[in-house]
């Protein structure tokens, strides 16, 4: 049992309006639906909130039609000026999921400090000590507190090398003996995986090569039910704050409640520096704001499988909501059960973002293609270097596949010279569209731009023309039957348009709806000749249709009218699970309709193309 003679108060940093959003929702909430809560939550006495980076960069603008940064301002206005703000960066890949120029980073610190920033918390999935060097500078630069993070998990399968105590203490000494200004340290657990006893292990060792004034912070996400019986061992080694959230946004793939930390310290002599009696009103508020989101029982229920797919309560939560919305939720158990797979044969980097999504991703593809068959370019590229140095050598049958299909060499330089510099094409593209060039127009469309994606479909070109997406998990409404109204005309009435109608159609437990348009066959209709056509054609050919059951993007056509095609040609490129996949003929012959165009939204039940 955990017991201190000499009274010490624990930092509270509180998380819900950054990981308690993202890992329920992937940061897809509005601002205005949460901002009452956050304001009372500084009444409360809160004074440390995490508030940005993350998924909470990009959700706003790329699901919710919000700009970041408008958002953070709102948030610094709401909470005042005495409060620390804190965001999360990806080392060498910043607030985005592919690797950054320093360039871009640079201007990334500038804005983040701009727009209320105080604290950076800054981790590389690799635990490569070089990157977390150079990466730091510019968030010291900027004159925000850096904090360095040393990422932790659980191993899913059996090592002595790496994810030890040893290990983790040995990141610790070399990122202090660098000389780098290092103003805090984190332990973060984005799984929720690490047990007990490494966690007492780790902080106590670090807490002997610190200098007693250097904080050493602990986050972790309650997934498996662990995260109160981490946070006792590490108070009990030294840690001096801690993540906590609070209800409907805690626990299960989130940190634990704020409540439930305070009562487990009672009589220990360690107490949280928040009053926990005062937040109750911060709880009510935030299931006033919530009240019309759905909340996934995937995201808010404990899960200890957990330990043997080491995924961040961050990442669970978008790529449940995103296997929903594809249909292929049914897919989850599956690519849980690949995923010892994947970390072993990558070379055990930390689940984070984004090694979690390359994870993630790839153990998703084993599933769907068959094992190694298709390489997720993330994955592949961390596989082969362009992240950094992985903790353990990668398999070397992965090697070779990785640079098989991406086409691309091993590679053992800076990550940071290897990234594209993307500041001018983003300016280019602002100039292209008559769009303002500044400096927080260049990185929403940069921090967007992903390797081989159209910059018509970019998000920050999308969100800055006026043609953002909205995609907010909120509850489904049933829509009111109408009455049905009685006709006293002696002739039926007669269309004078199309007329569409829902068809739900359930076989074997799937339910699947159909939208089904009724052309008027008055010829009252301007488009009738050609829907008529159309039709034909349609009739004539043998359609192609997406291979997920629910809606995906469409992100490349690579056919048009009158090609001929081969059987197993891809005849376009869709994204789902925020990765691209190839949807193929499985017929030869010309190409008769194309029904999609690069930006529209799909399911299965539309045909992509048509083949006579």
């Amino acid at each position: 049992m955990i017991y201190t003679k000499t009274p010490k108060t624990i930092r509270v940093m509180f998380t819900p309006f950054r990981d308690g959003l993202q890992s329920s929702f992937g940061g897809k909430v509005r601002i205005n639906d949460f901002l009452p809560a956050m304001k009372a939550s500084v009444e409360a006495g809160f004074r440390h909130f995490e508030f940005g980076g993350g998924a909470r960069y990009q959700a706003p603008y790329f699901y919710l039609g919000e700009n970041p940064f408008d958002d953070m301002q709102k948030i610094k206005e709401t909470v005042g000026s005495d409060i620390d703000l804190q965001i999360l960066t990806r080392s060498v890949s910043g607030v985005t999921l592919t690797t950054q120029s320093l360039e871009s980073l640079t201007l990334q610190a500038k804005l983040m400090k701009q727009f209320g920033t105080t604290y950076d918390r800054n981790f590389d999935y690799m635990n490569d000590v070089e990157n977390l060097i150079k990466t730091g500078q510019p968030i010291i630069d900027s004159g925000m507190h850096h904090q360095v993070c040393i990422a932790i998990m659980g191993l899913p399968f059996k090592s002595d090398k790496v994810h030890t105590a040893e290990f983790y203490i040995n990141i610790g000494k070399r990122l202090l003996d660098s000389g780098m200004k290092i103003d805090s340290i984190c332990l973060k657990d984005a799984s929720g995986t690490t047990d007990p006893k490494t966690i007492y292990d780790t902080a106590k060792g670090l807490k002997k090569i610190m200098p007693p004034e250097m904080p050493l912070w602990q986050h972790t996400h309650d997934t498996a039910s662990m995260a109160v019986a981490c946070y006792m061992a590490g108070i009990d080694a030294g840690v001096d704050g801690v993540d906590v959230s609070i209800r409907p946004m805690a626990s299960g793939t989130v940190q634990p409640d704020i409540r439930s930390m305070a009562h487990a310290l009672k009589g220990t002599g360690y107490s949280l520096d928040v009053d926990v009696s005062k937040v109750q009103v911060i709880e009510e508020l935030l299931n006033e704001g919530l009240k019309d989101y759905s909340f996934n029982p995937t995201t808010t229920t404990a899960d200890a499988r957990v330990l043997g797919f080491p995924m961040p309560g961050g990442a669970i939560g978008p790529n449940v909501h995103m296997m929903v919305k594809a249909g292929i939720l049914h897919k989850y158990s599956e690519v849980l059960a690949e995923f010892p797979v994947v970390v072993e044969a990558g070379g055990a980097w930390t689940s984070v973002t984004p090694g979690s999504q390359q994870y993630w991703l790839q153990a998703f593809n084993n599933v769907m293609y068959g094992r190694w068959e298709k390489i997720d370019a993330g994955y592949g590229r961390a596989v082969l270097g362009y992240f950094g140095k992985t903790p353990l050598p990668p398999d070397p049958v992965v090697i070779e596949a990785a640079s098989k299909q991406l086409e691309l060499p091993v590679f053992e330089g800076d990550p940071l010279k290897a990234a594209p510099n993307n500041i001018a094409a983003a300016q280019e593209a602002l100039r292209e569209r008559n769009i303002e060039v500044n400096d927080v127009n260049t990185f929403l469309v940069l921090a967007a731009m992903v390797p081989g994606k159209k910059i018509e479909i970019n998000e920050g070109v999308r969100l800055l023309t006026g043609k953002g997406k909205i995609d907010i998990p909120l509850k489904k409404k049933e829509e009111p039957v109408a009455e049905k109204e009685v006709v006293t005309a002696t002739a039926p009435a007669v269309s004078q348009g199309p007329v569409s109608t829902r068809c739900t159609v359930e076989e074997k437990g799937k339910v699947r709806t159909f939208v089904v348009t009724l052309e008027p066959m008055n010829g009252a209709n301007k488009n009738a000749a050609k829907s008529a056509s159309a039709n034909k054609a349609t009739e004539e050919g043998k359609p192609v249709y997406s291979t997920f059951a629910g809606k995906v993007d469409v992100v490349n056509v690579l056919v048009k009218v009158g090609d001929m095609i081969t059987e197993g040609q891809v005849v376009a490129e869709i994204e789902a699970m925020k990765a691209k996949h190839d949807i193929k003929s499985q017929i030869a012959g010309t190409v008769l309709t194309v029904n999609v165009a690069i930006g529209d939204e799909i399911d299965s039940s539309q045909p992509v193309i048509t083949v006579a």
